[in-house]
């Protein structure tokens, strides 16, 4: 809540089942920094514990805020995709990420899925939200994908950007 008292939209990024420990460090500091929720969809391909997973989220740990969610399903459950702003990153979307009107969503929550680096996300999930939920980021077509770190932190800025980034600091005080 702002010092006005009206609420700001609220960032969630979804990792379903990730298998790299160090992308979702990676995606751990993105959150960490832009101030958005972490969920983490199980099973991983590793532990919380991993050396790598630790290391690529620096010492940003401690100030994430990160939900765990047993499965998809039981993350389904509790935020259904008709009830809430969720999107569905995949390069098999038809609409850019770029196409959606982020800004639209002021006071309400935004959810990003993004599935595991070598499968994407569920084939079922897609096909049921292909043409309303889906998005995608633009690329050479004899390509499979961007790093999925990546690709979080370009959907995440644009999230941000289209909401004026309005918890972060865009000018530096460093040199002052």
């Amino acid at each position: 809540v702002s010092p006005e008292g009206s609420k700001k939209m609220k960032l969630n990024v979804v990792m379903v089942e990730p298998e790299i420990p160090q992308n979702t460090g990676n995606i751990a500091r993105t959150c960490a920094i832009t101030g958005a929720k972490l969920h983490l969809v199980y099973p991983l391909g590793f532990s919380l514990d991993d050396k790598y997973l630790k290391r690529a989220g620096l010492d940003y740990w401690d100030k994430l805020e990160i939900e765990k969610h047993d499965s998809l399903e039981k993350f389904l459950e509790k935020y259904k995709p008709e009830k809430h702003n969720m999107f569905m990153a995949t390069t098999k979307a038809e609409h850019c990420y770029t196409d959606i009107d982020y800004s639209k969503f002021k006071d309400e929550e935004i959810f990003v899925l993004f599935g595991k680096e070598t499968k994407g996300l569920p084939e079922d999930l897609l096909e049921k939200y292909l043409n309303t939920k889906t998005i995608r980021i633009p690329m050479l077509p004899t390509l499979r994908s961007l790093n999925l770190s990546n690709s979080v932190a370009i959907i995440t800025y644009e999230i941000l950007r289209q909401h004026n980034f309005e918890t972060l600091e865009c000018i530096s005080s460093y040199f002052d």
